[in-house]
Formats: C-alpha cells, sequence, structure tokens
C-alpha cells in the first residue's frame, strides 16, 4: 500500500472519491465520540466487515452515510474487497492480515481528521 499521504493525494485525482465529504452530523459525532472511539469502530468495521477472505455482501456491506467511517471507507476506496484490489492492489479471496487492517485504519483516521479540520 502506498504512504497515507500519497494514498489520500491520489484519491483526490478521483472524481468520484474526492466527492465524499463528512456532514454536520457526523462531524458532531467525531468531535462528541472522539478519535479513539472512532478508531475502535473503525478497527470494529474492518475486522468484520472486510478481512475475512469473502465477506458478506462483498461489494454492498459499506453504508454510504450513518457513520463517519462510512463515508470514509468510501471517499478511500476502503469499502469492498474489490475496490482494496483495484486502488491498492490487495487480492481478493484472501483474508486481510492484521497489518494490512491497521494501514486501512490508519488511513480511514487519516481521511476523518482531515475531514474534521476542513470546515468546507
Amino acid at each position: 500500500m502506498p504512504t497515507i499521504n500519497e494514498a489520500l493525494l491520489k484519491l483526490k485525482d478521483s472524481k468520484f472519491r474526492a466527492g465524499f465529504h463528512l456532514s454536520e452530523k457526523e462531524r458532531e459525532y467525531v468531535a462528541d465520540k472522539g478519535m479513539d472511539t472512532v478508531r475502535k469502530h473503525a478497527q470494529d468495521f474492518i475486522r468484520t466487515r472486510l478481512a475475512p477472505a469473502y465477506p458478506p455482501n462483498d461489494g454492498k456491506q459499506t453504508p454510504m452515510r450513518g457513520h463517519p467511517v462510512f463515508v470514509a471507507q468510501h471517499a478511500c476506496a476502503c469499502c469492498c474487497r474489490g475496490c482494496l484490489e483495484k486502488w491498492y492492489k490487495v487480492p481478493q479471496g484472501k483474508a486481510l492480515s492484521e497489518i494490512q487492517q491497521e494501514k486501512i485504519v490508519n488511513l480511514l483516521m487519516a481521511w476523518i481528521a482531515e475531514e474534521t479540520r476542513n470546515e468546507d
């Protein structure tokens, strides 16, 4: 996987990925719960919805809204195994390692941090 900064820059070049932003409600959620809690949610979502070799409902398992991590997953192309393969060359059909999961969570949290700093 590229570095976080490399990935974020590349994602900004995609009109689709760059179109995702946190809503005011999602920004408030992050402010109320704190980044540590949001990180725990991200770790859980990635572990249960993305890390298995064959996630249930792959390609449809990540809602578009409703939680800051879901929005970040779409913005960062970490929403399904197909996007992970296309953007980061992570092969489908093989469970994600703990290191891969950690890198994904770190990318999502960097995107969320950037979104909460920038009041568009």
